[in-house]
């Protein structure tokens, strides 16, 4: 079976995502040995996701992904953006969260949408995925799935968090889903052509 490295160790996102990847082994850095912190110094989600994946090539030499994404609130001009996992000053979901629904609190436009972008290095060459869902920021945290922002997340068309759906119908919708998706069928017309 062709590997695939996911350039993380989030728990939450590595079962997300290997749920949708039947015919490929998905590896972790834990599963690699990638000990090392992966930096995310860039202000785009597309630079932050090529570093890590050039990292995890490099030191692998295996087909390698990674994704950078984050909640983009109107109200907030697009805040909390790049710095999503870190917005409070520390990676503290439940922080966080609560710093968004703080700044939120007297703003009667609570429209959000989250963004990611997939970087993909197979075979040597470079690609980008991008996956967006749009939705709003309920009043208070909803649910005990997912991670991050998703007790907050109304996705348009729901009335129920990423917090409160199943992760089956999370990853039809959201963003990493799209991207992920997207990225899949590339791998699997790639494989096909072999």
């Amino acid at each position: 079976m062709e590997q695939l490295v996911i350039a993380s160790n989030n728990s939450g996102k590595i079962a997300e995502i290997r749920s949708m990847l039947s015919q490929l082994q998905l590896l972790s850095l834990q599963d690699i040995g990638y000990t090392h912190e992966l930096a995310e110094p860039y202000h785009t989600f597309e630079e932050n996701a090529l570093a890590k994946a050039a990292a995890i090539s490099a030191f692998s030499g295996k087909n390698v992904f990674s994704d950078d994404s984050g909640l983009c609130i109107n109200a907030m001009n697009g805040a909390p953006g790049v710095d999503s996992a870190h917005y409070s000053g520390s990676r503290n979901d439940e922080q966080n969260l609560q710093k968004v629904l703080d700044g939120l609190t007297s703003q009667p436009d609570r429209s959000a949408y989250y963004k990611a972008v997939v970087c993909l290095i197979w075979e040597g060459e470079t690609w980008f995925f991008e996956g967006i869902c749009r939705g709003s920021i309920a009043t208070e945290q909803q649910g005990d799935n997912g991670f991050g922002y998703d007790p907050i997340f109304m996705p348009d068309g729901y009335d129920q968090t990423f917090g409160e759906l199943p992760l089956t119908v999370k990853n039809k919708i959201s963003h990493r889903g799209q991207a992920i998706r997207k990225m899949v069928a590339f791998i699997e017309e790639r494989m096909a052509i072999k």
